[in-house]
């Protein structure tokens, strides 16, 4: 598997034109220590009787956790990797030939439609339907057949966490997470983040912006990236930690809809990314959703008396509604019944 960086820094500014205006487009975050990694995130094995008790633990007091022994092929890791590297390494007008990312396709630097940025080219990609790939590189069958091995594989390892968890929540309807994400209408997202390496834009004391701050709103996140830094989750007190990196395991983010179903017993953690002076990062993300017509709200069998702290919705009304948000927004917030703690 690929380990270090995508392109050099120079190769980085000729190919990425629309990352190479002037800096001050940019965010950054002012640090005066050096990146130390927290021993905080918990770790579940998939394999071991425990996970499912380990998972509500981790998602009631992080919304995050690691998972291993999670049966993804390593294969299947390294060859969407392959393949996704192969078409970031292309010239710019080669990668626009997949379309702008209205909602899906290629799109750089531009995160939204309300003026977030960040040091980023990425791939936005829907998963039940099937992609025009020819523009997808000189190979483009290959990125096809890694692709849908890929979520396949992941899409089933989802299910199985969200099933753990209802287990271990002790709800009797064992697929009642996912089902959502097997109905053949799930509203599920596939990302993949390009972060170039940016040495020359490497202020000292502070950090650039690879992708702001923000919760993600579907059900779960299945994150993995290759072995650069950079990832970092934030504390219920407010205070960011970094995550190590490990390419072999995945990352875990509950998201704004799960903790709508739990009634704010489980948190959606507010993640970003920031930008390595010396290896490029790549990242790939499943993001599983609910189908668009889904009713969202508290589950029954988790209330127990206790009174609904949001109000209930569609998740067709909610994605609607994060398309006016910038990143760093809390966008429960329209649709609490009262303050979530």
């Amino acid at each position: 598997m690929w380990r270090g960086s995508i392109t050099t820094a120079k190769e980085a500014r000729r190919r990425m034109v629309l990352l190479n205006k002037a800096t001050e487009q940019y965010s950054y975050i002012k640090t005066c220590i050096p990146t130390t990694f927290s021993l905080m995130i918990p770790v579940v094995d998939l394999s071991k009787p425990d996970a499912k008790t380990l998972i509500v633990k981790a998602c009631e007091e992080f919304g995050f956790f690691k998972v291993i022994n999670h049966g993804v092929p390593m294969e299947a890791i390294s060859q969407l990797e392959s393949e996704a590297i192969k078409f970031f390494s292309m010239p710019l007008n080669e990668k626009e030939k997949a379309g702008a990312p209205n909602p899906f396709g290629y799109g750089s630097k531009i995160i939204g439609h309300n003026g977030d940025v960040g040091w980023v080219e990425y791939l936005l990609l829907k998963t039940n339907q099937e992609h025009n790939f020819s523009t997808y590189g000189n190979n483009p069958e290959k990125f096809r057949c890694a692709l849908n091995n890929y979520m396949s594989s992941v899409r089933k390892m989802a299910c199985e966490i969200l099933e753990l968890m209802a287990e271990g929540l002790k709800i009797q309807q064992k697929d009642v997470f996912s089902k959502l994400l097997m109905d053949k209408h799930s509203d599920s997202i596939f990302r993949v983040n390009h972060y170039p390496a940016c040495p020359e834009l490497a202020v000292k004391g502070e950090n650039l912006i690879g992708f702001g701050e923000h919760t993600d709103p579907q059900i779960i996140s299945l994150l993995r990236s290759n072995n650069t830094s950079g990832l970092q989750i934030s504390l219920r007190d407010g205070s960011w930690i970094s995550v190590p990196p490990d390419h072999k395991s995945f990352f875990i983010n509950v998201g704004d809809s799960l903790q709508v179903m739990t009634n704010g017993r489980f948190r959606s953690v507010r993640h970003r990314v920031l930008a390595n002076g010396i290896k490029a990062r790549l990242s790939m993300i499943y993001f599983g959703g609910p189908p668009l017509s889904e009713k969202v709200a508290p589950l029954p069998s988790l209330m127990k008396g206790k009174e609904s702290l949001y109000k209930e919705f569609t998740w067709f009304e909610y994605k609607n509604s994060t398309y006016g948000s910038r990143l760093a927004d809390n966008r429960l917030g329209h649709f609490e019944r009262i303050t979530a703690s």
